[in-house]
């Protein structure tokens, strides 16, 4: 079952009444089943959680974003006893062996290209430079094709749109409807390899000291072009509109149930993700050699 993404921009008072989430607001009073919830976003400084309602929350596996004064997710709280056998699991991702991490972010890394080339077919751009990076990308991508295909698909996927984008964390529209949808994204993956008992922590390429979701960044690079693809229609439904108003966000939460095709099956993008971290999971135990990522339909 998909859950759904709850997003909270207005003074409300979160609690618990009969194993719901109670709503509680100037306007409003309302109740959502907890285990309902995938992602539950906080996006104002008078918004009130109850501590019982943070339990129940990580009981079934949500993920609580917190945004800053900008409106930017900035916190994620994830559960930390995902699966029943969670320290096996944990002790073969441990052991994982560097030809294996490779081989692994060498799959990572053709299914990205091969999803962003498809993307700018989608939209009738040229592909051609996309389709040579796929295949010279070797095992842990040493000859960073990942970074050869980035420039020419950046440089083209918003070219009419935006002749003058560059794409940067901090940069100028439209990077921050990019950004906001790669954080809703990060999160519905992270909550995914919890589910799968894999500590997000402990990444196959990303290797930061300082970053807590290294295996996260590394499994959604292959879904980034669904959200580069919904932000390209934003641009053109709402081409006036460069702030991340109501509408915009409201958009944007919908990536957890986007249409995604995986292993020949259509399926909600965060049904699909359950699938590429519990093939991950496998793959780290020694039972499968393959991650299952997602292909874009053109």
């Amino acid at each position: 079952m998909i859950k759904r993404t709850l997003y909270f921009g207005n003074a409300s008072h979160l609690s618990v009444q009969h194993n719901q989430l109670l709503i509680k607001t100037d306007a409003l009073e309302k109740t959502v089943p907890l285990e309902d919830i995938g992602v539950l976003i906080i996006d104002h400084y008078q918004i009130s959680v109850t501590h019982a309602v943070l339990h129940k929350l990580l009981e079934n596996n949500t993920a609580v974003i917190t945004c800053n004064d900008k409106h930017h997710p900035t916190g994620l709280l994830l559960n930390l006893d995902g699966h029943t056998q969670q320290s096996e699991k944990f002790q073969a991702q441990i052991k994982t062996s560097e030809p294996l991490k490779k081989q692994l972010w060498q799959q990572t890394i053709k299914a990205k290209i091969a999803n962003q080339k498809a993307v700018l077919d989608k939209w009738e751009i040229e592909s051609g430079m996309l389709h040579r990076c796929y295949q010279k990308v070797l095992s842990g991508d040493t000859t960073n094709e990942e970074a050869q295909a980035a420039k020419y698909y950046w440089r083209n996927l918003f070219n009419e749109e935006e002749p003058d984008f560059f794409r940067a964390r901090y940069g100028d529209y439209p990077n921050n409807f990019l950004n906001y949808g790669y954080a809703i994204l990060r999160a519905t993956v992270a909550r995914g390899l919890v589910a799968s008992g894999l500590l997000p922590t402990l990444g196959i390429h990303h290797q930061n000291k300082y970053n807590a979701y290294c295996l996260a960044d590394d499994i959604m690079e292959p879904y980034r072009p669904y959200v580069d693809h919904l932000v390209k229609e934003l641009i053109n439904d709402f081409p006036e509109q460069q702030e991340l108003t109501t509408e915009i966000k409201q958009k944007l939460l919908g990536i957890p149930a986007l249409d995604i095709l995986i292993d020949g099956k259509a399926s909600p993008l965060m049904v699909g993700l359950q699938r590429t971290t519990a093939s991950l999971a496998a793959c780290f135990e020694g039972n499968q050699k393959k991650i299952l990522y997602p292909i874009f339909q053109t």
